[in-house]
C-alpha cells in the first residue's frame, strides 16, 4: 500500500477512511478532517473525498445490497480495504455522472493490485465489470423481499432500525428516512452578545458568501455545505457558534433568566452551554460539565472564542454523585443525555451503521441514571430540560413518562409556551419534536419538566 497521503488518491483516501470507519467504529468527520489537512489535495479533489465519504456512508445499505449479488462469499468475510473499495466505486458508479465508468473501474483495479496482487485486482475487475453490465436493468430481487427487509436497501437504513421506525413513525417513516440520505446544510448560531443576525449576514453578503436566515430559530444562519467555518468572516471575533437549527432551540426550552444558577450536565462540545450564556446575557453562574476531557477542552475554546464570562468548564459525570461547588442547588438543569444519535444521520450517516438495539437498551439505563440524579440538585420551583438528538420512543417519551411516574414531585409543562413563535409547529404531545423530513434539521427531543415541590 501506499504510504505518503501525497501520492494517494482520492478513492484510495476514501476507501481507508471507511475501512476505519467500517472495523473501528471510527467517526467519518473527524478522519475526513484529518486526511485533509495532511493530504495534497486541491479544491475539486477535496470535495470529491467529502461526496465519496460521506456518499457512500449515506447509500451504504443499498450499495451492499447490490453488491452482495456479485460476490461468491459474504460481504463481511470479504477483505475489509476492498470491501470498502467497492463500495467506494459502486456508490461513483450508481450515484455520479461526472466520473467515466470505466475510469472509475480501472482504478479501482490498480488501488486493488497495490493492495492484495494480481488475483485481488482481478476479483474486484470481475465483480464491477458484472455489475457494470446489469447496471440499468431492473433488479426485481429487493421487491420480492418483506417489506422492512425491501426498505433497508431501499432507503439504505439497517433492518432492524427500520422495523422500529415503521412502528413509531407508521406512514412517514420512508420520508423520514429518505431525508436522512440528504446533506445537511451548514448552520450557525448568531452570538447576540456581540451582534445580530441581520449584521452578521449582511457581512456574509459583502464577501459573497450564500447565506440565509434559518425560518425556525431566530438565530440560526443556514449556509450551503461545504464551507470552510474556521475562514468565514467573525468566526475569531466570536460572532457566531456552529450549531444546527433544532438544537439552538432547547435553551429556549431551558428559558435562562439573568442571575441564575443553572447546570448543563452533558455539555459537549458546549454548543448549547454557550447559548444559555447569551440568553442570560452573560450574568449568573452557568456550570457547563462533561466525563470526556477532549469534549471539555473543546467547550472551552468555544467560551474563549464567544467571550462568555458567566460559564465555568468542569470534568464531572453527571451520573454519578456532584462534589463542591456542582452540589449546591440550581434553578434550571439541562440534560442533553448521551443518546443514539439517530436524530443526526445527515451529518453522521456512519451512526446508523454503528448502532443497534442492545446500544438503546445500554443508553436508556444511563440516561435514567443521570436524569434522576440531576433531579435531586434542583430547586423547588426549579426546571429540567431533558434533550436527546435520535428519535426512539424509549429515549425519549417512555423516558420521560418513566421518570414523571417515578417522580411525583414533577410535572410535564408544555413546550409550546417556550418555543420561539416559528418554532411552535415542531410539538407533540407537549412534547419538542424536531423531524428531519418535516423541519428540514435534525431529529430532536425534548421535554420541559418543573419541580413543584
Amino acid at each position: 500500500m501506499i504510504v505518503s497521503n501525497e501520492k494517494k488518491s482520492v478513492r484510495q483516501l476514501a476507501s481507508e477512511i471507511l475501512d476505519k470507519v467500517d472495523s473501528r467504529k471510527a467517526y467519518a468527520d473527524i478522519l475526513l478532517d484529518r486526511a485533509l489537512r495532511t493530504a495534497n489535495l486541491n479544491e475539486r479533489d477535496r470535495a470529491l473525498l467529502n461526496e465519496l465519504t460521506y456518499g457512500t456512508l449515506r447509500w451504504r445499505g443499498n450499495i451492499d445490497g447490490r453488491l452482495r449479488q456479485y460476490l461468491r462469499r459474504p460481504l463481511n468475510k470479504t477483505d475489509p480495504l476492498i470491501r470498502n473499495l467497492l463500495r467506494v466505486t459502486f456508490y461513483q458508479l450508481l450515484f455520479l455522472n461526472k466520473i467515466p465508468d470505466y475510469a472509475a473501474v480501472n482504478e479501482a483495479a490498480q488501488l486493488a493490485k497495490v493492495h492484495g496482487g494480481a488475483k485481488t485486482a482481478g476479483f474486484v475487475n470481475g465483480v464491477l465489470r458484472n455489475f457494470l453490465r446489469e447496471k440499468d436493468r431492473a433488479n426485481d430481487n429487493f421487491d420480492k423481499c418483506e417489506s422492512a427487509a425491501r426498505l433497508a436497501v431501499t432507503c439504505s437504513h439497517p433492518e432492524w432500525l427500520v422495523r422500529r421506525w415503521l412502528d413509531e413513525f407508521d406512514e412517514s417513516a420512508q420520508a423520514l428516512m429518505r431525508a436522512n440520505n440528504q446533506k445537511a446544510p451548514l448552520v450557525l448560531r448568531v452570538n447576540l452578545l456581540k451582534c445580530t443576525r441581520g449584521e452578521l449576514l449582511e457581512r456574509f453578503v459583502k464577501t459573497g458568501i450564500d447565506a440565509k436566515a434559518s425560518p425556525r430559530s431566530p438565530q440560526g444562519i443556514s449556509l450551503a455545505s461545504g464551507c470552510a467555518v474556521e475562514k468565514l468572516p467573525g468566526f475569531a471575533e466570536g460572532l457566531f457558534q456552529v450549531q444546527g437549527e433544532a438544537s439552538q432551540l432547547i435553551a429556549y426550552l431551558l428559558s435562562p433568566l439573568p442571575g441564575e444558577r443553572i447546570l448543563d450536565a452533558c455539555a459537549a462540545p458546549g454548543g448549547k452551554s454557550t447559548h444559555i450564556a447569551e440568553l442570560m446575557q452573560d450574568r449568573g453562574k452557568l456550570f457547563a460539565i462533561d466525563t470526556s476531557a477532549r469534549g471539555v477542552e473543546k467547550i472551552c475554546q468555544n467560551v474563549a472564542r464567544l467571550g462568555l464570562r458567566s460559564l465555568s468548564v468542569l470534568r464531572a459525570d453527571a451520573s454519578s454523585e456532584l462534589g463542591g461547588a456542582l452540589r449546591e442547588p440550581y434553578d434550571r438543569v439541562l440534560v442533553d443525555a448521551p443518546c443514539s444519535g439517530l436524530g443526526t444521520l445527515r451529518g453522521h450517516p456512519e451512526t446508523k451503521w454503528h448502532r443497534n438495539e442492545s446500544d438503546i437498551q445500554r443508553l436508556t439505563r444511563l440516561q435514567a441514571k443521570i436524569l434522576t440524579r440531576v433531579a435531586g440538585y434542583l430547586k423547588p420551583g426549579g426546571v429540567v430540560v431533558y434533550a436527546t438528538c435520535t428519535l426512539t420512543r424509549d429515549e425519549n417519551e417512555r423516558m420521560v413518562e418513566s421518570f414523571l411516574i417515578a417522580h411525583g414531585s414533577f410535572e410535564l409543562q408544555d413546550v409550546a409556551r417556550y418555543l420561539p413563535q416559528e418554532a411552535r409547529q415542531m410539538v407533540r404531545e407537549k412534547y419538542f419534536l424536531a423531524l428531519p423530513h418535516r423541519d428540514d434539521t435534525d431529529g430532536f427531543f425534548a421535554a420541559r419538566m418543573r419541580k413543584i415541590s
